[in-house]
C-alpha cells in the first residue's frame, strides 16, 4: 500500500508542477491572460508541498520525482501539445522509471 501511496503522490506532484509550468508557459509563450501565470504559479508552489508528503528524504525523493517528471512530461506534451513520442523517448522515460524505482523501493536494511 505504501508504494501505491508514494506513486501517487509522485503523479500529483508531477501534475502540479508540470501543469503550473504549462499555464505559465500559455501566458508568456502563448499569450494567455495574466491570470494563467499567477494561477500556474500557485500550481507549481502546490507541488512544493506535495513532494514533503513522502516519507523519504529530500534526495531520494527528488531524484525518483525527476524520473516521474520525465515519463509525466512526455504524456503531458502528448495529451496537451500535439507531442508525439518517439520509441526513444519511450524507452529512455522507462529506463529513467525503472532506475529510479530500484533506487526508491529497495529494501534496506
Amino acid at each position: 500500500m505504501l508504494i501505491l501511496k508514494t506513486i501517487a503522490v509522485f503523479i500529483l506532484a508531477g501534475l502540479c508542477e508540470i501543469g503550473g509550468g504549462f499555464m505559465i508557459w500559455l501566458w508568456l509563450r502563448e499569450g494567455k491572460p495574466f491570470w494563467y501565470g499567477i494561477l500556474g504559479a500557485i500550481i507549481m508552489a502546490c507541488y512544493g508541498v506535495v513532494a514533503t508528503w513522502q516519507p523519504s528524504g529530500f534526495g531520494r525523493v527528488y531524484a525518483t520525482y525527476g524520473a516521474f517528471f520525465i515519463l509525466l512530461s512526455i504524456l503531458w506534451a502528448y495529451q496537451f501539445d500535439n507531442f508525439q513520442p518517439d520509441k526513444y523517448d519511450i524507452i529512455g522515460a522507462l529506463i529513467a522509471i525503472v532506475g529510479v524505482c530500484i533506487m526508491y523501493y529497495a529494501p534496506r536494511g
